[in-house]
């Protein structure tokens, strides 16, 4: 695309999550692409908490400065909001998501969402289905969950979380389960997204 290697950075909520997950951290910018969390020295979130609709939080200073945003959440089951996705992936961009589980996430997750710095400068998103926890998540628990081999690949997180449901709900009925209708957890912050 054209951007030099240190105009680009991956980052999540902590350093520790990304190490988790196999990222070598680097926040030098002289060093190629940088990768690092909110947690680390200098950044943080922001000082003034934001409104919007039922939520006040601080954004990560990460999500303000940058120009462009390109989300790849992780596809499953949530047992606090029924799925997370691409929607549900920027309770990593706020200082208090703990805050916000009542009500199967919602309106919470729709109003994190509509911050600008989200919504202007998202570019695109890439769903990760290669494994999906099923039920049970967020948490891994390894009886539900697959070797999928699929990606989500959109612009729109409302869509995109949409086939994430849709796509959680065949594994789910392929596997004796309950639906999340049945089981009185279906992410109706997408309606209200």
């Amino acid at each position: 695309f054209g951007v030099p290697e240190e105009n680009i950075l991956v980052w999540d909520r902590s350093s520790r999550e990304l190490e988790a997950a196999g990222f070598r951290l680097n926040n030098s910018a002289n060093n190629g692409w940088r990768c690092f969390g909110t947690d680390a020295p200098g950044v943080g979130y922001e000082s003034e908490t934001v409104e919007f609709g039922a939520i006040g939080s601080c954004y990560t200073r990460i999500l303000t400065r940058l120009d462009t945003l390109i989300n790849i959440p992780v596809l499953k089951d949530h047992g606090l909001a029924g799925i997370s996705c691409s929607l549900k992936n920027h309770y990593g961009s706020i200082h208090n998501p703990n805050k916000y589980h009542d009500n199967l996430c919602d309106p919470y997750v729709a109003d994190v969402n509509l911050h600008p710095d989200i919504k202007n400068k998202t570019r695109l998103i890439i769903g990760d289905a290669l494994r999906v926890q099923y039920h049970g998540g967020p948490g891994f628990k390894p009886e539900y969950n697959l070797n999928y081999s699929k990606l989500l690949f959109g612009r729109d997180p409302v869509a995109l979380d949409f086939v994430g449901y849709q796509e959680i709900e065949k594994l789910r009925q392929k596997n004796a389960l309950p639906s999340l209708v049945q089981e009185k957890r279906y992410p109706k912050y997408l309606d209200t997204a």
